[in-house]
């Protein structure tokens, strides 16, 4: 079998050639240790100058596009472009991430400035209004946010002489920000007549409110305030791209080529015309400048970095230079010097040193360049054109051989031949033209095979063959140099190749993910000797594959650094680099390879040298070919937690159901019963798919989870308190550290984290908003101040909160693949691990962000799937535990050892003072010494050791441990069949809580005279449970198959099971012995019911449509009821035992006699009348108003009466139980419903004597006690009922005023129509009919753009008055409360109309106003507090209606 493992070599990131200087300014500083910050494609470089040496840091996955310095010059900002864009801020010194902030820009990141001390950030987002945002970037916290403008911002820069003061400029403004609170404050410029209305590029503040900023026509603009105040004309002669303020002064740089300094009270200070120096050429525009102490550093349009030294002004020195605008595609490597070629649309031929990392040589040719080749001996360097034309140059000076035009289209691929005599050319016209080398290049063949574009060719060693491949992604081969196509297979086989750089073939099957498209890999290229291959594609990845990679889908290691497409990759001559070129980042990039002997070392080169600390992996998600998953977490795994339709819908649905609410609402209807249950005892915990969810609590108590509840038991006394804040399944459980509170997190649409105590079972902190779909893992910080939580969205989603607060720390998408655990570090709250399906992550936290890395595996195995994990005794070292049974040991990010543990996955594991407890899918609980070198004692869970106390029965040895915990002298241990042991250390084993296994439960039957039910399950066992105090299974039975359904005999002596093959059986209700059973059908048998009285017959209902009744005594079938045309549902006889009525799933309800099976039609008004033995239906007028409002979507599963037939209780598919009075007549009657299961109750049944109700949940495996409390006994703790699904709006709820006040609407006024019908146009609105003399020429000219029409730039304009408010009649009463206060011991008052606040003075009757909002004010609060004096809050409409804007603002002082 061909090796699909990835290589085990590695690249390493050496030199990027290049600076990205289009559409980016401001992006090039000088850092405190005097070297160079900037960026080139999606990678940050720090260029030393006295090392010529580049260090890079690579957390970003897109083109980086703005760069801010943090004011002591050692921490850089970057921001990116991309759908989901985001901020970095890292350090230059050692290239790693310090923060990530993310989550609130779309489009990408245009500018970053940090504030004078450094401690806040802002940044300015592409999205269509520009959003600006200011983040307390070291905690990743958003501080503020509004839109910025409707065009683009160039520049924003905060006022270094006022706090809270930012500028911002752009296309066609200037604004000053003001931030106060958390609200920021635009006011625009007023550029008034001492200057014309235009953009501005760059700004930068200074003392007493002043602002410079350059302009887009060379000019610079001087702002005292907001307002211009006087402009330097011809600054530059074109636009000032960069501005620079430093202690000596300002410098500035333009499109004109020069970079000018001024001083601190911008007079000029010189002038350096780069254009006009030795490097200078036509057209050089600067887009960046810096300017410390002598030196200046200047970034340029076409990607060159200057350094100029102020007193040798006019000699600059060039440090870096890369390919200008257009696209980079020609791409080749000299045949015996370490050189490479580049080509780019700028028309540059170019070539490097890789040993120097310099330009050694350029020339300018005619055309853009698509492809180029060196021939054998190194002398001649052919360019393949894009107008379809090819040049051959000389290497050594590149003075032209030769230029031929033989095609239309471009020429995307040429090769020499190995002996040097032939140049393959392939064009865009989908030919291969072959030239001579020897004669001049004179064309000698042609290879006409292709219908399509040429995009890769080869030689073959011989020089015989050429392979290609085109554009729809056929591989031909032609014989050479005639360029005869060969078609003979047998032929090629042989034929071996002198390179391979196609991307199509059999040796690179490998390459292509499994679904993709043929064009998305661009270049290949292989290294023969070091049998490895490198390959380019569309996503800006390079990739290493095995070579020859022959199956599809093989592993591979991965490299960002590349923003969008690499179009061209190669191997240098002698192996020892590959260089890569970015088609729209017009970059190169020059990669070290590392080959695996040399990696050993490289573990523990400097930090940003090995794991370079990227946001992306080094390889894809899963290595290599793990074994197979184990059975059982391979079942866990394929658990799905969506849900049609969440509890969190239900307000949606309802509103839906607005018609039939009306017509509800107008009819009376019966109210809610007055009798209640309360949850009293829940059987079952959560093992099969959750682990580490079990624990001791601070009082001895045991706290975990099943369905939507959270349980602490009490053992000693057999009872259960709950919490039931969830809705929906809990998934997972934590405890804090001082084992007083717990964390549990659920299934939702947008799940919660519930914080709760276990001694008040009140909730603390509800985390909300997040996590998509459900939590599936938490776990508290050591200080028990914060909390990590895990999701089950497509990315498992990582965020840390400080739970306390309710506030998200940091958030990361964590793996494509499941995660089991998250585990904080006890010593570093900063740090955490995560482990699942082939997963093992090390996380610190970096503001908003977590950064990531894959544990290090080195030569000691492959990553294996994780399933627990716990940190040990310092804050190094880590240990998991993997699906194999061996526990890893992890030192940092390194894997130092492993240890067979367990036969099978360890499930759970447990840190000690000395030691570790671990436990296994094998049923041993196993304690180790601290070292995990000596295993010192394991407990085997065995019936055997059961000890007499235990509440139940285990139903097989050696169940597979998901959860571990210890305290008060005891192992605790949860099992997959939803037991709950605990274990004495001596050994003796006591079971404590238990419930059915992974699978539905729907059979429930409850005893006709004791209190005792029988259950049975999808998990294939049988149980029959004691309902008294005592709280235990009495019995279980193993059966052939899951069961749906069972029922006592009116004796209680036999038990009668359906079972989901079609078959049935009888048994012994003490011993579950069989005493009879039957098969006539196929499908699973939905319904089973004795007859009343003697029990004489038993009706058997099946899925196949059909209800077989049998006679007991003689063990016959005697009769059949048809005519269902659906599933049977549920089934009751009448007190006689010869009426049988039945519900169907098509919703019909049927009568059928006993024991032939005639269907009999009943009126509805006689079935009242008719004595029935029980009532389980849900269909007929007696229980119509148990269907809810939204009936469609969800359905009443099971009900069942009260002896005294009072109360009906049901079982839903949303998880509710409720309560209604029977009959229950009318639509949807009034109830009280109770949530603790998770989804569909699929059966309720009452105890004989109705002292508790008894329900199961389908897939929550849950039986659940209630007790039934009779009206008057009123327990506050848990009414979670609510009295119906209508508001009470139809009970005279509300006075017509409070109505009307309620319907009113606070849409946006300009959305609504106007208040009066208006005609005309508003005269500002109306088109001047222009004179003659102002009517445009006639042209042919398209006409202007409206905008440039309104923009009377430079026009003089009279002045407009001032108005003055002066009073206000009038005060909003009519839809606000509580909204006028007195103020100042009485001597004013304060209220509000339309959107002004009103402060009347009762002394003088005068008034003052507060007029900041834009909207009507709706409501008004003063602060009380003897500090805050006079301070008044009031809250607008906004336009974003759910937003109030709250402006506090100081009465009296406006």
């Amino acid at each position: 079998m061909a090796d699909r493992s990835a290589p085990s070599c590695h690249l390493r990131l050496e030199w990027v050639y290049g600076y990205r200087g289009h559409q980016c300014r401001n992006n090039l500083y000088y850092t405190a240790a005097k070297e160079i910050v900037y960026f080139v494609a999606g990678v940050g470089v720090v260029y030393s100058p006295r090392e010529h040496r580049q260090k890079f840091y690579l957390g970003h996955q897109d083109d980086i596009i703005s760069l801010a310095l943090h004011p002591e010059r050692v921490l850089v900002a970057t921001g990116q472009v991309g759908k989901e864009p985001y901020i970095c801020v890292w350090d230059s010194y050692t290239v790693q991430t310090v923060s990530v902030l993310k989550d609130v820009h779309t489009h990408g990141i245009a500018c970053l400035a940090f504030d004078l001390d450094g401690q806040r950030l802002v940044s300015v987002g592409l999205d269509s209004k520009n959003t600006v945002c200011v983040w307390d970037w070291r905690k990743g916290k958003l501080l503020s946010v509004a839109p910025g403008h409707t065009d683009r911002i160039f520049d924003i820069s905060w006022d270094l002489y006022q706090p809270n003061k930012l500028v911002s400029c752009g296309v066609k403004h200037i604004k000053f920000w003001s931030l106060c609170g958390n609200s920021l404050t635009p006011k625009r410029g007023v550029f008034g007549k001492t200057g014309d209305l235009q953009t501005i590029l760059c700004l930068a503040c200074a003392r007493d409110e002043v602002t410079y900023s350059g302009a887009l026509n060379g000019d610079i603009y001087v702002w005292k305030g907001i307002n211009l105040v006087r402009t330097i004309q011809g600054a530059h002669a074109a636009g000032i791209f960069s501005m620079n303020a430093c202690e000596e002064g300002f410098a500035t740089g333009g499109r004109d080529g020069c970079v000018r300094l001024w001083d601190l009270n911008f007079k000029p200070i010189t002038v350096i015309d780069l254009r006009e120096t030795d490097q200078g050429y036509k057209g050089l525009s600067v887009r960046s400048v810096c300017w410390r102490g002598d030196h200046i550093l200047v970034g340029t349009q076409d990607s060159e970095i200057f350094e100029i030294v102020v007193h040798e002004r006019n000699k600059p020195f060039l440090i870096m230079q890369g390919h200008c605008e257009g696209e980079l595609w020609a791409l080749a490597v000299h045949p015996t010097k370490p050189l490479a070629m580049t080509g780019s649309d700028d028309r540059s031929v170019r070539i490097w040193s890789l040993i120097d990392h310099a330009l050694i040589a350029r020339c300018n040719m005619e055309e853009p360049i698509r492809c180029a080749a060196v021939s054998t001996d190194g002398i001649h360097l052919a360019l393949g054109m894009k107008d379809g034309s090819f040049t051959v140059l000389r290497v050594r000076d590149m003075t032209e051989v030769v230029h031929i035009k033989d095609r239309k289209e471009a020429i995307h691929e040429l090769k020499y031949s190995p002996d040097g005599n032939f140049l393959a050319v392939g064009s865009n016209d989908s030919s291969v033209d072959i030239y001579g080398v020897v004669q001049r290049y004179k064309k000698v063949g042609e290879c006409i095979g292709s219908l399509s574009f040429i995009t890769h060719m080869d030689w073959s060693s011989d020089s015989k063959y050429l392979q290609t491949n085109d554009g729809n992604g056929k591989r031909l081969f032609y014989r050479m140099p005639s360029g005869k196509e060969v078609t003979n297979k047998e032929e090629v086989k042989v034929v071996q190749w002198a390179s391979w750089t196609c991307v199509s073939g059999l040796e690179v099957n490998g390459i292509w993910p499994k679904y993709s498209d043929i064009n998305d890999i661009n270049s290949v290229d292989a290294n023969f000797i070091g049998q490895v291959m490198v390959t380019a594609d569309d996503y800006g990845i390079v990739k290493l594959f095995r070579y020859p990679c022959l199956r599809k889908g093989a592993k591979f290691k991965k490299y960002l650094g590349h923003s969008a497409h690499v179009t061209n990759v190669r191997w240098s001559h002698d192996h020892q680099w590959v260089v890569s070129i970015g088609g729209a980042d017009h970059s190169v990039f020059q990669w070290k390879f590392v080959p695996d002997r040399k990696l050993k070392d490289s573990l523990h080169i400097a930090p940003q040298e090995s794991l370079v600390d990227s946001n992306s992996d080094e390889s894809d998600s899963d290595q290599s070919d793990v074994p197979e998953l184990d059975s059982e977490i391979e079942q866990e795994t394929q658990i799905t937690y969506r849900r049609q339709v969440y509890k969190e819908d239900l307000p949606q649905l309802k509103e839906q159901c607005k018609e039939k609410r009306k017509s509800a609402a107008s009819k009376r209807r019966e109210r809610a019963p007055g009798n209640s249950i309360r949850l009293h005892f829940v059987h079952g915990y959560r093992g099969y798919d959750c682990r580490s969810n079990l624990f001791y609590t601070q009082t001895g108590e045991i706290v975990y989870h099943i369905a939507a509840v959270g349980v602490v038991y009490n053992r000693q006394q057999n009872t259960q308190r709950f919490y039931l804040g969830h809705d929906d399944d809990i998934l997972c459980l934590a405890i804090h550290p001082l084992k007083d509170y717990v964390a549990t997190g659920q299934v939702g649409r947008d799940s919660s984290i519930h914080i709760w105590d276990t001694e008040t079972i009140k909730p603390l902190s509800v985390l909300k908003g997040y996590h998509q779909y459900g939590v599936c893992a938490v776990d508290f910080s050591a200080d028990g101040k914060r909390l990590a939580s895990v999701g089950i969205d497509d990315n498992h989603t990582i965020v840390l909160w400080d739970w306390k607060k309710g506030e998200k720390l940091s958030a990361v998408r964590g793996s494509k693949d499941k995660i089991f655990v998250v585990k904080i570090n006890p010593y570093m709250p900063d740090k955490l691990i995560t482990v699942g399906i082939k997963h093992m992550k090390f996380w610190r936290r970096a503001g908003g962000g977590l950064i990531g890395r894959k544990g290090c595996i080195g030569a000691l195995g492959r990553t294996d799937t994780m399933m627990c994990a716990v940190y040990g005794w310092t804050e190094e070292m880590a240990f998991s535990g993997t699906s194999t049974g061996d526990v890893c040991i992890w030192r940092d990010v390194f894997l130092m050892k492993t240890v067979k543990a367990h036969d099978g996955p360890v499930f759970s594991m447990h840190a000690l003072e000395k030691g570790f407890v671990t436990g296994g899918k094998d049923g041993v609980v196993a304690l180790w010494d601290d070292t995990f070198e000596r295993c010192l004692k394991t407990y085997a869970i065995k019936r055997a050791a059961l000890a007499p106390g235990s509440k139940g029965l285990l139903l097989e040895d050696n169940p597979s441990i998901r959860a571990i915990s210890l305290g008060h002298g005891h192992i605790l241990v949860g099992t997959k069949n939803g037991e709950i042991l605990e274990v004495d250390k001596s050994g003796p084993i006591t079971l404590l809580v238990q419930g059915h296994m992974e699978g539905e439960v729907w059979g429930l039957a409850t005893h006709p005279h004791l209190p005792i039910c029988a259950t049975v399950s999808d998990d294939k066992t049988l149980r029959i449970w004691d309902l008294s105090p005592s709280h235990c299974m009495l019995a279980v039975r193993k059966l052939k198959k899951g069961g749906r359904c069972c029922c006592f005999s009116p004796d209680g002596k036999a038990l009668a099971v359906g079972l989901n093959d079609g078959s049935f059986l009888i048994v012994n209700a003490d011993t579950l012995e069989d005493l009879v059973s039957f098969q006539h059908r196929k499908d699973v048998i939905s319904e089973i019911r004795f007859s009343p009285g003697a029990g004489k017959y038993l009706a058997v209902a099946s899925c196949d449509n059909f209800v077989d009744i049998y006679n007991v005594m003689s063990s016959k079938r005697v009769g059949i009821c048809k005519g269902a045309s659906s599933y049977i549902t549920h089934m009751d006889w009448d007190i006689r035992g010869k009426l049988l009525q039945v519900n169907t799933g098509a919703k019909e309800q049927l009568f059928f006699e006993a024991p032939r099976g005639k269907k009999q039609t009943i009126p509805s008004l006689e079935v009242e009348k008719i004595g029935w033995a029980s009532w389980t239906s849900v269909l007929g007028s007696c229980c119509e108003g148990i269907w809810p409002i939204i009936g469609e979507v969800t359905d009443v599963t099971a009900s069942c009466l009260t002896s005294d037939s009072k109360v009906l209780a049901t079982g839903d598919d949303f998880g509710f139980v409720k309560l209604f009075r029977y009959p229950a007549k009318g639509k949807f009657g009034k109830f009280k419903r109770y949530v603790a299961h998770s989804t569909h109750v699929t059966n309720v049944r009452w105890t004989y004597d109705d002292s508790l109700l008894v329900t199961v949940g389908g897939a929550d495996t849950s039986l659940m006690l209630w007790t039934y409390e009779m009206e008057g006994h009123r327990d506050s703790r848990q009414c979670d009922s609510e009295e119906s699904d209508l508001d009470s709006e139809e009970d005279g709820g509300y006075d017509s005023d409070v109505t009307r006040e309620n319907e009113i609407n606070y849409t946006i006024k300009a959305l609504s129509t106007n208040i009066r019908p208006m005609f005309g146009i508003k005269p500002h609105l109306q088109q001047k009919e222009p004179t003659l003399d102002e009517r445009p020429p006639v042209s042919r000219a398209l006409p202007q753009p409206e905008k440039l029409q309104t923009n009377n730039v430079g026009k003089k304009k009279r002045p407009i008055e001032d108005l003055i408010l002066e009073l206000v009649f009038g005060y909003r009463g009519k839809d606000c409360r509580n909204n006028v206060h007195y103020l100042n011991d009485g001597a004013d008052v304060i209220y509000h109309t339309a959107s002004v606040g009103i402060l009347y003075n009762v002394a003088t009757g005068s008034q003052s106003f507060y007029q900041e909002h834009n909207d009507d004010i709706l409501c008004l609060t003063v602060n009380q507090h003897p500090k805050f004096t006079n301070i008044v809050a009031t809250g607008q409409e906004t336009q974003q209606i759910c937003q109030l804007q709250l402006l506090l603002f100081m009465c009296g002082m406006q």
